[in-house]
């Protein structure tokens, strides 16, 4: 009896350590499942602390045998890329969240929600809220050779403000998911990879009405975005409040080249600008709903647009506009304007920030084109742009005359252009040319990043648009290969 009673005993221990074991085995309760706080950062950041100031492009054009080429051949930048016959530009202020989960996500076909938020971190492991939704489409226009150039905008920014380095909640489900005071630096880091422009804003100046003291802060404040950014500065003010302090304070420092302000600032007419745009400032619009009438954003802007769009191209004022937070309102707005515009629509618009239309204004002024003949048959055109401090979109259209895109046998370009597209226009070709250094090296990224995680369509999206502003090369063909 006494011997049965010991073989149970052992039985059950076994049998205790087994689960026991099974337990432990079965982790559950599972670390990365835990609630937690990280850093928001994407994987890989463009080196803008790299980029050269001035880009010399060189193309070579050879022609098939028996077409005649032009005596005086002419090569000009139009006043707008991708010769689009009017501008819009969007600078949202107060370095809000929504920058980065409503207005960048809307158009780079990221999920979305009616009324929470997310951060990068969220974005990377697939945490969303549980009401998120997709547009099924990114929103822009074309370069006019048949490639994709997504919409873009300018955030501003609170460098001096701790918030900006919050870490971010995972694993809390629908309790983490709501607005924070601004955007953290991963979330800034992200857009800057897709182009998007930064800028200066309130500054935590003691007195905002003495000029020294808000000068004293964007050098404070420029010296944090260097820091975080990793070299990638700043060179936009978007006046805050109206407050023209900012802007005295801002002719003082020489790094700050463009500035906006909703008052006491200039019209602009892009196809009657006359010289570069530095230090001026240039007007942009609040179009918010009155308080209570029922009236949409859409229902606000639209109008205006149309109104504009009855003008002739060369009497038409850009359509600038300053937001705060944006919302599903802003996203159908973005939506009509692609859809009747934009890539979907009559792709007549160019939708850019500030900061990126100011160096392209400053190349198309400043900038130089020269055309030679190499022989009968070989055109070599020569694109040199002379940039300043912290130019990050060395990046132009060129009209070429006399030559049309079925005439050419073979172009080619040397190590300045990364990226080349081209195609007739008028009584010749355009040919968008992007002189970024590292415009390949960031596309692979992309294509690593959809080949970690190959059953995301947007990440697969990602991938392809960035391989698509490439030139042609063995490259490219790899890369595209990849992205498939």
């Amino acid at each position: 009896m006494r011997s049965v009673k010991t073989i149970n005993k052992i039985i059950v221990f076994i049998l205790c350590t087994i689960n026991i074991g099974c337990i432990k085995e079965k982790n559950l309760y599972d670390d990365e499942l835990a609630e937690k706080e990280v850093i928001s950062d994407p994987e890989f950041f463009y080196p803008f602390i790299n980029e050269p100031i001035d880009h010399t492009a060189e193309i070579t054009i050879q022609v098939k045998e028996g077409v005649q080429l032009p005596i005086q051949p002419t090569a000009v930048i139009p006043p707008l890329k991708y010769n689009k016959s009017w501008l819009f530009m969007l600078t949202q202020d107060d370095c809000k969240h929504a920058a980065f989960c409503y207005t960048w996500a809307a158009i780079h076909g990221k999920p979305l929600s009616k009324k929470s938020f997310y951060d990068l971190a969220h974005l990377q492991r697939n945490e969303l809220p549980s009401d998120y939704y997709y547009l099924g489409k990114t929103l822009g226009s074309t370069d006019g050779a048949g490639n994709e150039v997504r919409f873009s905008f300018g955030t501003t920014l609170s460098p001096e403000e701790s918030w900006m380095d919050k870490t971010t909640t995972i694993n809390k489900k629908n309790y983490g998911f709501n607005g924070q005071k601004g955007l953290v630096w991963g979330n800034v880091k992200e857009m800057l990879n897709f182009g998007v422009g930064i800028a200066f804003h309130d500054v935590m100046a003691t007195d905002v009405y003495d000029p020294e003291d808000i000068l004293s802060h964007y050098k404070i404040a420029q010296d944090i975005i260097l820091n975080r950014l990793k070299g990638r500065g700043c060179k936009m003010l978007a006046e805050p409040n109206g407050n023209k302090t900012y802007v005295e304070a801002a002719d003082k420092y020489p790094i700050i080249r463009t500035l906006t302000a909703q008052a006491g600032a200039k019209k602009l007419l892009p196809f009657k600008v006359k010289g570069d745009l530095e230090k001026v400032l240039i007007e942009r619009v609040f179009y918010e709903p009155p308080s209570g009438s029922g009236l949409t954003t859409m229902d606000v802007i639209k109008p205006v647009i149309l109104e504009e769009l009855r003008y002739d191209k060369k009497e038409r004022t850009a359509i600038s506009i300053g937001v705060h937070s944006t919302d599903t309102g802003w996203i159908d707005l973005f939506e009509w304007l692609n859809d009747t515009y934009g890539k979907d629509g009559d792709d007549s618009m160019w939708f850019t920030s500030q900061e990126e239309y100011y160096e392209y204004n400053y190349y198309q002024v400043h900038g130089t084109t020269e055309v030679n003949y190499e022989d009968e048959q070989t055109i070599k055109l020569t694109v040199h742009l002379p940039g300043q401090e912290y130019f990050y979109h060395p990046s132009v259209t060129v009209n070429l005359s006399g030559v049309k895109k079925e005439d050419i046998k073979h172009i080619s370009s040397n190590d300045e252009v990364t990226g080349l597209s081209y195609a007739n226009y008028e009584n010749g070709i355009m040919l968008n040319i992007d002189c970024r250094k590292y415009l390949a090296e960031h596309a692979e990224n992309f294509v690593k990043r959809y080949e970690a995680n190959p059953t995301n369509a947007s990440a697969k999206a990602d991938a392809n648009y960035f391989v698509n502003m490439l030139k042609d090369s063995d490259k490219k063909t790899e890369l595209k290969k990849r992205a498939e």
